[in-house]
């Protein structure tokens, strides 16, 4: 390996994406100083530009007589297509163009090799299984960077997207690594209990880190499975490792299956979906947008969302499947509200995760996964921890009543509206209802036409 220029091109896309997050935007410019404070330490610095990629990156390598230019792969459809672009154009100019698969532990084409069609796997059990078999490789090998003499553009600010948040967290990579390692030594082994009750402990809270690279998937993986050889780990402590894992493994799973499939970023996965018609609007949608559905552990999540940038992995599966099968609104819907609220920037999870739970993506279930808010509540947030925090307005209420929207009482201070203009709202729909009107609609509609 030759020296290394780092080089980061701002285009208009990616600034267009920015703006549309104000806490994305910030941790962006975070990550970024954080690169350029690492590249010092070494001796380097980061050479950053504003404008098209390609004509910029044509321009540095005639300038520093650079023989190629490796960069990280893009796996949503958008981010492929400028990916495949940017390699013909500097491949016409005489440049060799590299694109690393960096931002999955184990690259989509290693897991697909295994497979006679040399195609991406659409089962995430059969992908698991395949997955397990591959050790990350890290990489060793020392990186000696070049120091040309090329002026760089000042650093981004968060005010350049639109965001007046200064800063989210001090971000380099030895930071955020050590926070892992903090989390990998103890709090990892309840992560069974922590993955599904948000009073349970604290997950890893990685989805940022990794979406943005300051923590490579591949050191994690590899940092988890050296966990797991410890001999004196107990049997459930064990388990929570392996579903630790497994996430991990999903995460994986979304990125190869937008790689392979296209499909996978607009129209659904799953072509008997793709005649099923979702709503594009419900008179109560500004109600789930806001968190004031009346279902309290759907509205705690939102909450949360709009409050930090994040949300509990547990309750997006509930405020999703709400969105999709109590309003019956398009998934697309509601990736694109919480695109404006999440801090992790990858449109290809965001897009399987979101088919994933409206039953039009990889998801192999005869029936759609339909959630009870009211059930999910009572057994993941039994004491009401979670909602309490995040709505204040219910917090000296009791846990029954906090816990199932329908009790009486509740519904008779709602009504009273003694809690003023700024009071919780009592149940926008009834839960059973919509959900059994949504399955009979699926079942009439594409569970009759898939047998035919």
């Amino acid at each position: 390996m030759g020296e290394v220029i780092p080089v980061l091109v701002l285009d208009p896309n990616l600034t267009s994406r920015l703006r549309r997050s104000p806490r994305r935007a910030a941790y962006y410019c975070d990550a970024v100083r954080g690169l350029d404070a690492a590249l010092r330490r070494r001796g380097a610095r980061l050479i950053l530009r504003r404008g098209n990629t390609s004509a910029i990156l044509r321009g540095l390598a005639r300038a520093t007589g650079a023989a190629s230019v490796v960069w990280s792969s893009s796996f949503d459809a958008l981010g492929v297509r400028a990916d495949r672009n940017l390699q013909a154009s500097l491949e016409e100019a005489g440049i060799r163009a590299t694109i690393v698969a960096d931002a999955p532990a184990v690259p989509p084409e290693e897991t697909a090799a295994l497979r006679e069609s040399g195609e991406g796997y659409r089962s995430f059990a059969a992908y698991f299984q395949a997955w397990r078999t591959f050790s990350p490789q890290r990489v060793t090998a020392r990186v000696t960077f070049a120091t040309p003499e090329i002026a760089s553009e000042p650093l981004p600010v968060p005010a350049e997207f639109g965001s007046s948040i200064q800063s989210i967290e001090e971000l380099d990579e030895g930071r955020v690594r050590a926070r892992f390692e903090r989390f990998l030594e103890a709090a990892v082994l309840q992560y069974g209990s922590a993955r599904n009750v948000p009073s349970a402990g604290p997950t890893s809270r990685l989805a940022a880190p990794l979406s943005f690279g300051v923590v490579a998937a591949r050191t994690v993986v590899g940092a988890v499975r050296e966990r797991a050889t410890d001999p004196f780990l107990l049997a459930e402590e064990r388990a929570a490792l392996e579903l630790f894992e497994r996430a991990l493994a999903q995460r994986d799973f979304f990125l190869q299956l937008a790689y392979y499939y296209d499909s996978v970023g607009e129209p659904p996965l799953q072509e008997k979906m793709r005649r099923f018609s979702f709503a594009k609007t419900h008179p109560a949608l500004d109600a789930w947008r806001a968190g004031r559905t009346g279902y309290p552990l759907v509205d705690a999540g939102i909450r949360e969302l709009r409050a930090t940038g994040w949300m509990h992995p547990r309750l997006r599966a509930v405020v999703a499947s709400f969105l999709c099968f109590d309003l019956g609104v398009d998934w697309r819907i509601g990736r694109d509200e919480w695109e404006r609220y999440l801090i992790e920037d990858e449109p290809a999870l965001a897009a399987g995760n979101w088919q994933w739970i409206a039953g039009v993506g990889a998801d192999l279930a005869a029936y759609p996964r339909i959630y009870n808010p009211v059930k999910q509540a009572r057994r993941f947030d039994p004491t009401a921890a979670y909602i309490r925090r995040w709505i204040p307005e219910l917090a000296g209420r009791p846990d029954y009543a906090i816990l199932d929207p329908r009790a009486s009482d509740l519904r008779r201070q709602t009504e009273l509206a003694l809690y003023g203009e700024n009071g919780y709202p009592p149940p926008i729909l009834d839960h059973d209802l919509a959900a059994r009107a949504f399955l009979e609609r699926y079942k009439r509609e594409v569970a009759t036409a898939g047998a035919s």
